[in-house]
C-alpha cells in the first residue's frame, strides 16, 4: 500500500540532530493513524550527517535519505525532496530541532479545515536580530504583495501536495510557499507551534541571507504573482 505522508526534512551540517529529530518523529507519529515516511536531504554536508542517515537508513525503514553533490540550499534540498516523493500529503520541518516534532499530529489534524497549514513560532527562541529580522521581512511581503502571513520563514508546515500544481523550484521558496500557494486559491490556516533553542549544531543564516535575501526575493515574488494573474482583453458574441 501506498504511503500517505512524507515528512521532507532539509539538512545541513545537522550530525548532532539526526538521531534525536528521527526518535522525536517517530514517538509524535506513533498513534498518529497515517502510513508516512521520513524524507532527510542533505544538502551536501561536510560532516557526519550523510553517514547518521546511512545507519538510521538501517535501523528504521521508514527513513529515506536524499544527497545533493554540491550545497545548494534550503529551498533546493525542500523541492529535491517534493521532487522525490510522491504521496498526497507533505509535511516540512527543520532539522535542527528548534521546531518541535510533537506537533505533527495537531497540524495533520488541522488539514480537515484547509489544505495548507502553516506553523507560526509565537515564542521564539532566537536572538533579537533573527526575530528583528522576521518583523521588517513581514512588513514589506505585506507592503509588495498585499497578504499578510505572521510566520513565512517557519518552515512547519503540512500541505496536500496538489496545492503545489503549477509552482516551480527557485531559491527562496521556502520562504514564499505559503504565499504562492494562497495566491492559488488554495485555502490556508497558520497554527501556532512550540518552538525550541537550538542544542546542537550551528545556525546557517545570518542577517544577510535571511533579511537581505528575502527581501531580493520578494522582489521577484512580487513580479511572478502579476505574471501569474491572467488579464487578457477579450470579446464575445
Amino acid at each position: 500500500m501506498a504511503r500517505e505522508l512524507s515528512i521532507i526534512v532539509p539538512v545541513y551540517d545537522e550530525a548532532d540532530n539526526i538521531f534525536p529529530l528521527e526518535r522525536e518523529v517517530s514517538e509524535a507519529m506513533k498513534n498518529v493513524a497515517i502510513d508516512y515516511e521520513l524524507v532527510l536531504v542533505d544538502d551536501a554536508s561536510k560532516d557526519a550527517t550523510w553517514q547518521r542517515i546511512q545507519d538510521l537508513r538501517k535501523t528504521n525503514p521508514r527513513v529515506r535519505g536524499l544527497r545533493h553533490l554540491k550545497n545548494a540550499g534550503q529551498s533546493a534540498a525542500l523541492w529535491t525532496g517534493i521532487l522525490n516523493t510522491d504521496t498526497p500529503l507533505i509535511a516540512t520541518l527543520d532539522g535542527d530541532l528548534q521546531n518541535d516534532p510533537a506537533d505533527l499530529p495537531r497540524l495533520i489534524a488541522e488539514l480537515k479545515n484547509a489544505d495548507f497549514v502553516c506553523g507560526v513560532r509565537t515564542k521564539r527562541k532566537d536572538t533579537w536580530v533573527r526575530r528583528a529580522s522576521s518583523k521588517i521581512a513581514r512588513w514589506a511581503r505585506k507592503s509588495a504583495l498585499g497578504v499578510d502571513f505572521a510566520d513565512t520563514g517557519c518552515a512547519f508546515r503540512v500541505f496536500k501536495r496538489s496545492t503545489l500544481e503549477g509552482l516551480f523550484g527557485f531559491n527562496g521558496l521556502h520562504r514564499f510557499l505559503p504565499v504562492l500557494v494562497h495566491g492559488g486559491g488554495h485555502s490556508t490556516r497558520e497554527v501556532p507551534i512550540n518552538h525550541r533553542a537550538r542544542v546542537a549544531g550551528v545556525s546557517k543564516y545570518g542577517v544577510f541571507n535571511r533579511l537581505g535575501r528575502g527581501i531580493y526575493d520578494l522582489i521577484a515574488i512580487g513580479w511572478y504573482q502579476r505574471r501569474r494573474v491572467h488579464r487578457h482583453p477579450f470579446s464575445e458574441e
